[in-house]
């Protein structure tokens, strides 16, 4: 992304944005609400053009090509998703499906070695033993590594996972930082970009970390360089201190004294 912005109206959701993401990267997006992330990604994900500036993905310039011939080639996980999916829809049905950009099987026709991925899938996100659940019936944490796997099958070049802990407890949370972090470990997995705005949140083995304050970037860079007391406060407009504790990041409000 070159000087890109994206506005509507009078609005600007982003501004001046200079960011570049290589293909062994794993990449947070921290900042508040309305920071611009969820645009951010939708860039990213070539579902939205900017208003100024280029973006390129996965070497295509945005506006030179089709976006339906690379679309396939991006593994996308967001809330938008999660709520187009049928209650009835079988788990492992929505799993390999993805092969063919629809929600759910119908009359087509799967591969032995696409079943066999989807099965290998589901079991490194930890819902193998729920293939013959309907998509309903699943908490809101399985719902979540389901719609993972998913945008796993169709080996994509590229990963964008847009706030996959909200709304979970904490066992949920936990358990999905941890398959997060057994994903960013793999040398085959795809590049990957995380959008959140807890530091708690930041899987093991994320290796780079965006900070976007009014849709701005407020710093960018190695995470254990960007991710500083200084930086999230100037990020959250409020005084905030940053703890690691091994290899996890937490964040209070600071305190004098």
């Amino acid at each position: 992304m070159t000087n890109v912005g994206v506005r509507r109206g009078t609005t600007h959701l982003l501004t001046g944005l200079d960011w570049q993401v290589e293909l062994d990267e794993r990449w947070v997006v921290l900042g508040a609400n309305g920071a611009g992330k969820t645009t951010l990604l939708r860039l990213a994900a070539a579902e939205l053009h900017p208003t100024t500036g280029q973006v390129h993905v996965l070497g295509e310039r945005l506006g030179r090509v089709d976006v339906f011939e690379l679309r396939p080639r991006i593994g996308f996980c967001s809330a938008a998703l999660l709520t187009r999916v049928p209650g009835e829809e079988r788990v492992a049905d929505l799993v390999v499906s993805a092969g063919y950009a629809v929600l759910g099987r119908w009359r087509e026709e799967y591969e032995t070695t696409d079943t066999a991925r989807a099965a290998e899938l589901m079991k490194a996100l930890g819902v193998a033993h729920l293939g013959d659940r309907r998509f309903g019936t699943l908490s809101e944490g399985e719902r979540k590594r389901t719609l993972i796997a998913r945008a796993l099958m169709t080996d994509p070049e590229l990963l964008l996972l847009d706030e996959p802990a909200a709304g979970l407890d904490l066992g949920g949370r936990e358990d999905l930082v941890a398959r997060l972090a057994e994903l960013a470990a793999d040398p085959d997995a795809p590049a990957t970009i995380l959008v959140t705005h807890h530091v708690e949140e930041i899987p093991p083995g994320f290796t780079h970390l965006l900070l976007l304050s009014d849709g701005a970037v407020v710093a960018h860079g190695l995470l254990e360089d960007v991710l500083t007391s200084e930086n999230l406060s100037a990020a959250f407009g409020s005084a905030l201190e940053v703890q690691r504790v091994g290899d996890r990041y937490f964040a209070r409000r600071r305190t004098d004294g």
